[in-house]
This record gives structure tokens, C-alpha cells and sequence, in this order.
């Protein structure tokens, strides 16, 4: 974020910076409970090549998630909040514990518990990324527990799942970008450079502006009879929502579950937005339909 102007009252010192009318990616979130993977590769691109420039001239960011993500109107993207930034000398290694707990790398969490570990180097931002990647296209993040010492074993163990239903729609190519990046060994990790070369990125990088082509009209014709083939057989082959299949498992259908998920975070944004201990994640660990479809069982409903 760039520092437009500055002027002070006799009580206040102000700083005019750009304006990100979109405000916060995790309030962002908020509001759509999940991204597209077109939506998150836009997103990630521009947040990887931030970061691939910061790296370049040794800094380590140290605190990347979402809340200190700024989106313009454009959804372009500004990283903010370098309070815990640092510039490393070459080599150097940091032992020095610091960022938000779900975001923790596990070589950090690993130097808490062992003074005579070598440290950490600029991976740990790598692994923040991953994090984030996942939260955006799951809408929860990848390691929780309500009990914080068992989120932190999560996190040192890469013990994460592509689970379902949120995952069973994403393509294998994002699943395994994120993979690369949640990797406990930081030698093994992706760095910025490579992961902006990840057939995830490659496979939309074409030129705005094309010169015209006979052939490229008739392969853009063929694709299209094609993909109206295949959509009249999907829409063959789609399983009918029924008034059964409802009751028995809503959260299974698409469309309910983001009605389901939209409406719980627009009640309670407030409490997820802050705080260590409230994690958006705990807005999807819930066994209230279970418990519903027992009590209607007992009472002889169904």
C-alpha cells in the first residue's frame, strides 16, 4: 500500500493511504463463503508475486492470511500489516516465534519447542500461502481444533484432508498445488517462482489479444459442439433433488450448502472475525442436523 499524503491536527498524525474499497479478502470471504478456482487464481497469482518479489530482496513477511490482504474494486490485491516483517541477511536463519497460530508454519512451532533448532528461513511465508489457497476455495482452513495444543500437532504433522463435500468439485490441479505447499519439510516446499509456474497458473496464461485465424475459429466451433454435447448428457445424467433427498443430507447438495454456509456466516461474522480462538472453521464443525434427524426419528416424523 502505497503513502498518498500526511497531515496532523494538534492531537492526531494522519496517513493517507490507497483506498481499497473492498476492504479485507477475509471479510470478502465472509461474504461469499467460498471462491472459484478462476476468483482464487487471480487472488494467488497477484499474492505469489508480492511475495516472490519480497523473497528476492530477502524480506519474510511472517503474518500472511487473509486479514491483512487489501481488494480494490478490481479485486486487485495489496499485502499490508508488515509489523512482523523481516530483512534476513543471506543464509540467515530466524528463530523468533511470531504470527497467527493457524498460519504457523511448522518449523516456527518447532523452534518454540526446541532451542536447538536451526530456525527458519523464508519458506514459512510459502506455507502461509498454502494455508490461505485452501481457505479460500474450502472457506474453512486446513488446521483447526478447538482445542488450540491439538491444532498446532495438525499443523506439525501436515495432517490436512481434501475432504468432501467442499473439495469433490475442485479440479486435482489445485488440490496439488496446495500439497506442494503444505509440506512439513520447508527444503521440499514450493517457492514463489515455482509454484507461478504450477500448470494451475500456466493453463489461463494466453494473450489478451489475438490476431484472427481460420483454424482457431474452427477449433473455438469444435469445442463448442462439444461442450454442448457434454452439458445435455450432465444435464441427463443429474441426479433430481428430491424432498427426501433433502431432509436426509442437505449439506450434500451445492446449492443448499452455500445457502446454508452464507447465511451462518452473515449471522455470525462478528464472532469470527477476531480473536485466536474464533476460527471460521468452527462455523462448519457442527452436528445440529444429526441431532435434528434423531429427535424427528424418535418422535416418529420420518
Amino acid at each position: 500500500v502505497q503513502l498518498k499524503d500526511s497531515y496532523e491536527s494538534n492531537t492526531f498524525f494522519f496517513l493517507v493511504f490507497d483506498l481499497m474499497k473492498r476492504g479485507e479478502l477475509f471479510d470478502y470471504l465472509t461474504e461469499k463463503v467460498t471462491l472459484s478456482e478462476k476468483e482464487t487464481r487471480k487472488i494467488m497469482r497477484a499474492l505469489l508475486e508480492v511475495i516472490q518479489y519480497l523473497h528476492s530482496i530477502n524480506i519474510v513477511h511472517r503474518d500472511l492470511k487473509p486479514e491483512n490482504i487489501l481488494l480494490d474494486d478490481n479485486m486487485n490485491i495489496k499485502l499490508t500489516d508488515f509489523g512482523f516483517s523481516c530483512q534476513m541477511q543471506e543464509n540467515e536463519k530466524l528463530k523468533e516465534i511470531c504470527g497467527t497460530p493457524g498460519y504457523l508454519a511448522p518449523e516456527i512451532l518447532q523452534c518454540s519447542m526446541d532451542d536447538e533448532h536451526q530456525g527458519y528461513g523464508k519458506e514459512v511465508d510459502m506455507w502461509s500461502t498454502g494455508v490461505i489457497m485452501y481457505t479460500l476455495l474450502a472457506g474453512s482452513p486446513p488446521f483447526w481444533h478447538r482445542k488450540q495444543m491439538l491444532m498446532l500437532r495438525m499443523i506439525m504433522n501436515g495432517d490436512y484432508q481434501f475432504g468432501s463435500p467442499e473439495w469433490d468439485d475442485r479440479s486435482d490441479t489445485v488440490k496439488d498445488l496446495i500439497s506442494r505447499f503444505l509440506v512439513v519439510d520447508p527444503q521440499q516446499r514450493y517457492t514463489a517462482g515455482e509454484a507461478l509456474a504450477h500448470p494451475f497458473f500456466q493453463q489461463y496464461d494466453v494473450e489478451e489479444v489475438r490476431h484472427f485465424s481460420p483454424f482457431r475459429k474452427f477449433k473455438v466451433i469444435c469445442l463448442t459442439v462439444l461442450a454442448s454435447v457434454r452439458i445435455y448428457y450432465q444435464y441427463r445424467l443429474v441426479k433430481s433433488v428430491t424432498r427426501e433427498l433433502v431432509v436426509r443430507d442437505p449439506y450434500a447438495l451445492k446449492p443448499i450448502r452455500k445457502l446454508i454456509d452464507a447465511c451462518a456466516f452473515r449471522t455470525y461474522r462478528h464472532w469470527v472475525k477476531k480473536g485466536e480462538a474464533q476460527n471460521r472453521a468452527a462455523l462448519f464443525e457442527n452436528t445440529c442436523k444429526a441431532i435434528l434427524l434423531t429427535l424427528a426419528a424418535e418422535e416418529g416424523l420420518f
